[in-house]
Formats: structure tokens, C-alpha cells, sequence
């Protein structure tokens, strides 16, 4: 007759069965904790909104992208600095215009920002005030 086997679980073996889940759980949290930036794709934010509005010629885009690897305006590329921050002049045309900051990561994801500026010459507010 073949002996009967019982399970030999003991506290050790539970305890090191745990530590290996909670081992192995937080493992893959980890990885995906440092992953996020991978997952979420570029982004691209501005500092500050310029005026829509405008009665001169240049106006500034300040603002910062992360996770990117070329940045255009307006399909010219523009640079950042190590933290991701841009400053990029913008010339305004009589009339509107229409600003596009595009970014694209290392695996071709791309994303956009699209504002549009209108340039009104101050001889034009000014006479249209008096």
C-alpha cells in the first residue's frame, strides 16, 4: 500500500513564497513606474500664452517638452535646452498667422500644438481709437 502524502508546508516556505510574490509584484511596478514616460509619448506645454492679439511684430513661445527627440515651429526645427525648456521667436504677418509646435518621439509618435496670432500695426489701433 502506497504511503498517503501530506503537504508539507511549513511557516519558512510560506514566508519565502510571500517574500517572492511581493518581490516579484514589486519588480513589475517598478518597471512600470520608470516606463510612464515611455508610455505617455512627447508633450509639449507652453509657459506662457502669448496675446492673441498683437500690434507688434515678434512675440515669443516659451514653453518645455518632454520626452522627444526633434521639436519644429512652423516646420522648422527649433532646440532645447537640457531640461527641455524652448524660447523661440515667432515673426508675426500682417494679418493672421497661425503657429504649429511639433514634437516627435524616439519611436515616431508625434504631438502638436497649433495657436493662431493676429498682428494689427499700431497705425491701424491707434486710428481706429481716435
Amino acid at each position: 500500500m502506497a504511503p498517503i502524502l501530506t503537504p508539507t508546508f511549513t511557516f519558512r516556505t510560506l514566508v519565502q513564497g510571500a517574500l517572492m510574490v511581493l518581490f516579484g509584484l514589486t519588480l513589475i511596478l517598478y518597471v512600470l513606474w520608470q516606463a510612464r514616460f515611455l508610455i505617455a509619448g512627447p508633450q509639449i506645454t507652453l509657459a506662457e500664452e502669448p496675446p492673441r492679439v498683437s500690434n507688434e511684430r515678434f512675440i515669443t513661445l516659451r514653453g518645455e517638452a518632454r520626452n522627444i527627440t526633434t521639436i519644429t515651429l512652423n516646420g522648422r526645427q527649433i532646440f532645447t535646452d537640457p531640461y527641455g525648456h524652448f524660447n523661440e521667436a515667432l515673426v508675426l504677418e500682417n494679418g493672421y498667422t497661425i503657429a504649429t509646435i511639433a514634437a516627435t518621439d524616439r519611436y515616431g509618435r508625434t504631438t502638436s500644438l497649433e495657436r493662431s496670432f493676429m498682428y494689427t500695426p499700431a497705425s491701424i489701433v491707434t486710428a481706429i481709437a481716435n
